[in-house]
């Protein structure tokens, strides 16, 4: 019996908002590490630097305990929110408005568990399945009254 491998990555206090770093993250989750890098490298995102930068802390973190870097995939992707700065602008008739500069943190687990590629492998397959199941059926009997001058309906008079 073979022994699962995790490592796990805490990133604190980066300078993003937790919201635009979940949206980068989305679109990473269900791929490998490895490739999860070379789609960060191109993506137009100013969220992607920090994801980048994690990801990359991750793997390095597994080759040093002497884990296989192919064999990864992402137990948890976790973006948490940290602290908010509270800022302040000026405002009309010496007014203040104030703001938050929302910060955030990065959690990654990596693994190396087989079941756990296989479980995700079938879960993309039985979305497939149902994406390509599904039938659009049309109700033409909404339409039985029709409106005329006045608001009244056919029906009514």
């Amino acid at each position: 019996m073979e022994t699962t491998m995790e490592v796990m990555t805490i990133q604190r206090y980066i300078h993003t908002s937790p919201r635009k770093l979940r949206l980068v993250a989305d679109m990473v989750r269900k791929m490998e590490p490895t490739k999860a890098l070379n789609f960060l490298e191109f993506t137009p995102k100013y969220a992607a630097k920090p994801l980048y930068s994690a990801i990359k802390t991750a793997l390095a973190n597994a080759k040093q305990r002497g884990i296989e870097t192919e064999k990864l995939s992402f137990k948890k992707l976790e973006i948490n929110e940290s602290i908010k700065m509270r800022r302040y602008r000026a405002g009309t008739r010496g007014r203040v408005k104030p703001y938050k500069r929302r910060m955030s943190h990065i959690k990654i687990v990596l693994s190396d568990d087989l079941n756990l590629k296989s479980q995700m492998s079938n879960v993309k397959t039985e979305k497939e399945n149902l994406n390509s199941s599904k039938e659009v059926v049309v109700d033409d009997s909404a339409d039985k009254t029709k409106s005329t001058e006045g608001g009244m309906t056919e029906s009514s008079k």
